[in-house]
């Protein structure tokens, strides 16, 4: 049996930083947090889904689209991680973000999925691969957009 204790609580540090990482918009401190070369899906289901490679394509995308918002905050909701015994992991995260438009005033929040592949790179727990689909969106009173 796989002692897995010291993996999982260095995973959901990983995404624990991730979460931190995104709410301060401290794009530069992606990178150690990749390996160099991971490649990353993201579906909002609302726009085409984009794709990206390494932590500087994600802070490319990221940034511009959460620069509207004069609050924002990336909160996870839940997280399950699986050790498995070749040494790599596996998991999702679900998330919100909780934010405010610059512009308007107006709340929003967005649900979403990872599903991510870990690997160690150079010492440490790295997302190997990530994929983000949103789950669903509400915009100020407006009922929730729900994301089959």
């Amino acid at each position: 049996m796989n002692d897995d204790t010291g993996a999982y609580v260095a995973l959901t540090r990983l995404q624990a930083t991730y979460a931190d990482v995104v709410t301060r918009r401290a794009w530069a401190e992606l990178e150690p947090l990749f390996v160099p070369d991971a490649p990353i899906r993201i579906d909002t289901v609302t726009r085409p889904v984009v794709d990206v490679v390494g932590a500087d394509g994600l802070g490319a995308f990221v940034a511009p689209a959460v620069e509207r918002f004069e609050f924002f905050e990336f909160v996870i909701l839940n997280t399950v991680v699986d050790v498995h015994d070749d040494g790599a992991a596996s998991g999702r995260l679900y998330m919100v973000e909780v934010r405010q438009e610059r512009a308007t005033g107006e709340w929003s929040n967005a649900f979403g999925l990872y599903e991510d592949d870990y690997l160690v790179h150079d010492g440490r727990w790295r997302f190997a691969r990530r994929r983000y689909r949103s789950m669903a969106r509400r915009i100020g009173t407006d009922p929730a957009s729900v994301f089959t």
